[in-house]
Formats: structure tokens, sequence, C-alpha cells
């Protein structure tokens, strides 16, 4: 199968120093895409600003901003047979970047934002017989919102985990999930490495792209 995985988290520049981004180190989404290709797949990973190696035999295209990953993620769709969502894309973006460094004296205190497309929604139209895999990073009990979003995007199957979980949170090589699939069914995991956690991923949308 032909394997497309986003990772990391974008960023939304203020101006040329400064940004508005989150904790996501694309650990979870390199692993995937890792994982993927060690099983035989043909991956490749959009992947937002971070400080991964690519994994071997993976073909990769960077990107910064919520709005060039949707731009990747269009370009490279058509030749996919599954999606894994698994960047943490910014929500919101400034209204407007400066295209020089904003002075103190310059600020009044208040950034305005624009919220930035949900990037499976906008190719939810385009699924056709696509296997789509989304992630929900909550905190507390994942599960409900994650439910939320597996019906709400057309998911196949979410991966739903509470990032405040011991192990289980951001920059760290362990992650504990569940499965959520559109029929109901939750598969807990437990704490794994996420390597171990992507390889059991993999196998699961497998199954579900035959």
């Amino acid at each position: 199968m032909n394997v497309l995985v986003t990772a990391g988290p974008t960023r939304e520049p203020i101006d040329p120093v400064r940004f508005v981004s989150n904790r996501s180190t694309g650990k979870m989404g390199f692993a995937v895409a890792q994982a993927a290709a060690e099983a035989g797949h043909a991956v490749t990973l959009i992947a937002g600003p971070v400080t991964l190696d690519t994994p071997p035999g993976v073909r990769r295209v960077d990107v910064t901003t919520a709005l060039e990953m949707l731009a990747a993620v269009e370009r490279e769709l058509p030749a996919c047979d599954v999606f894994v969502s698994a960047a943490a894309v910014a929500d919101w973006r400034p209204e407007t970047c400066s295209p020089t460094k904003l002075k103190k004296g310059e600020m009044d205190g208040v950034l305005r934002l624009v919220r930035n497309p949900d990037i499976l929604k906008t190719i939810l139209p385009r699924k056709g017989t696509r296997v789509f895999v989304g992630f929900a990073a909550e905190t507390g009990e994942p599960t409900a919102e994650a439910g939320r979003k597996l019906h709400e995007k057309g998911l196949d199957l979410i991966v739903a985990n509470d990032v405040t979980a011991p192990g289980a949170g951001f920059a760290v090589e362990t992650n504990r999930v569940t499965l959520l699939f559109p029929d109901g069914r939750h598969e807990a995991l437990p704490l794994l490495r996420k390597t171990e956690v992507a390889r059991r991923l993999v196998a699961t949308f497998a199954t579900l792209g035959r």
C-alpha cells in the first residue's frame, strides 16, 4: 500500500523571530512512518519542523505552517491508499505576519488569530476508498472526544491518548493509547514504546485497507 503520514507540529509565524506552535516532537508520527516502511509499504512523510532523522526507505516532505501542510497533503493524497494524520496541526494562526521583527513598543499585547483549516475535514470529500487514521491527543479521559472526532471526520480508526498520563505525553519514547473504530469497538493498549505502538497500528490499518 501507499501510506501518507503527517507528523510533528506546525509553526504559525508572528514575525521572523516569533511563532505560535505546540509541544509535539513528531516522535509518534515518525514511528508510524518507520513501521509502515518496515512492513513493506511505500511511505511519504509530511513533517512539520522537528529534529528527527528520516526513517530509512521513507520519502520526506518538510513543511512549516498548517497551510503548507494542507497543500502538501492535497498534493500527495491522490497516490495514497492510507492517510495517517498524526501531526499536531495548530488550530489557529496569527491574522498577520510582520516581515520584520516587531519591537516591544510596537506590540499592543493582543495577538489576533484566525482559524486554520482542519486538514481531515477539508480532504474528507476526496476520501473515496482510502483508509483515514487520526490521532486525538487529549487531557483526562480522551475516548469521548476521540469518538466525536472519529465520526465527525469520517475516520476508519482514531488513536486516543491522554498526554498528561505518565510516559504517554510529548517528547517521550513511550505511549499509552486506545484505538477506536466506527463500529464502537475500543482496544486499549498498555504502555508501550512508540515504535511498538506504531507497529500495532500499521498491522491494524493494513487489515482495514483490504
